[in-house]
């Protein structure tokens, strides 16, 4: 699987939450690159479970709209009269 790569002001906003969420929940301090490094060791350890999670999140989505408009076309139907 390809590497996720974040654009870099997405992973800069990351790695300040990261450091504040050790600030305020642990009382540590950690650096850039060790809240970068926890960052990319845990996008490629979450990522393809999110990934899959939301893949089969949107399968389950297109399989209900696909019924929905498979009802919908079956009550447009014409009755046929039997002459």
């Amino acid at each position: 699987m390809i590497a996720m790569k974040l654009p870099r002001e997405q992973k800069e906003q990351l790695i300040e939450s990261v450091q504040a969420y050790f600030e305020r929940e642990r009382s540590e301090e950690i650096g850039e690159l060790a809240a970068e490094q926890l960052i990319d060791y845990m996008l490629q350890e979450l990522g393809p479970h999110i990934y899959n999670k939301a893949i089969a999140d949107a399968r389950a989505l297109v399989q209900e709209k696909a019924m929905q408009i498979e009802d919908e076309l079956y009550a447009l139907e014409k009755p046929l009269s039997s002459r």
